[in-house]
């Protein structure tokens, strides 16, 4: 375990000089920002994407909408982070999938957890409701909405199919332990998705790690 209080992982190559460069600019400008709320740090290209394609009337919904999206794949790559999973990069690219469908971003490659990859399934929804502390307190009412989480990118399907070896079909019980395991990084998913709204391209995996604070800083090599 480091001071951050999340495992190390098994990565011990350094930053290359680009990840260096993208993580000294994006911790300069949360820096500038620190005192900013989360809509007023979007970066122009961000807010643009969601209306240019008129899926927001206007950029207030825009910016909204980027914010719900920065901390649902924040959640999404610090529980991969949390469990030792790994994955390639985190990003809130808004556009088409292969499959024909939009996407608001996602959290790509991610790799390991084993059993525990339910909770990187679940922790984008938690991470919702970690922004604006909006936990279903009361299992009724947890219970109530599970069957409601369906469509949400496949996280619902794989979620479902990954908590059978440990909970069977007990969704409550798999929902509240990803709550779990969450709760206490929510500084560290408000940091990464900060990180993700003010840098206008895709966090890598050693990026991502670094905002929250995995691993130790070391020196650049070459890109």
């Amino acid at each position: 375990m480091t001071k951050a209080g999340l495992p190390v992982g098994a990565l011990t190559t350094p930053l290359t000089q680009a990840q260096a460069a993208a993580l000294a600019a994006i911790r300069a400008e949360l820096g500038r920002v620190a005192r900013y709320d989360d809509e007023s740090i979007v970066h122009e290209r961000w807010i643009r994407q969601r209306y240019q394609c008129g899926c927001q009337s206007t950029y207030a919904p825009a910016r909204q909408a980027v914010v719900r999206t920065a901390w649902h794949e924040a959640g999404h790559a610090v529980a991969a982070i949390a469990i030792g999973a790994r994955f390639s990069s985190a990003s809130i690219h808004h556009g088409p999938t292969a499959g024909g469908h939009s996407s608001e971003g996602r959290v790509h490659g991610v790799a390991g957890g084993r059993e525990m990859s339910f909770v990187v399934d679940g922790a984008g929804q938690v991470a919702e409701r970690l922004m604006g502390w909006t936990m279903l307190d009361s299992d009724a009412e947890l219970r109530a909405w599970l069957p409601t989480w369906r469509r949400d990118g496949g996280d619902a399907r794989r979620f479902r199919l990954a908590i059978r070896p440990r909970y069977g079909a007990d969704e409550v019980a798999a929902w509240r332990y990803c709550e779990q395991v969450l709760t206490p990084h929510r500084l560290r998913i408000r940091e990464l998705a900060r990180a993700l709204l003010v840098h206008p391209r895709h966090l890598p995996y050693r990026v991502a790690a670094e905002v929250v604070g995995e691993l130790a800083a070391v020196p650049a090599t070459g890109s």
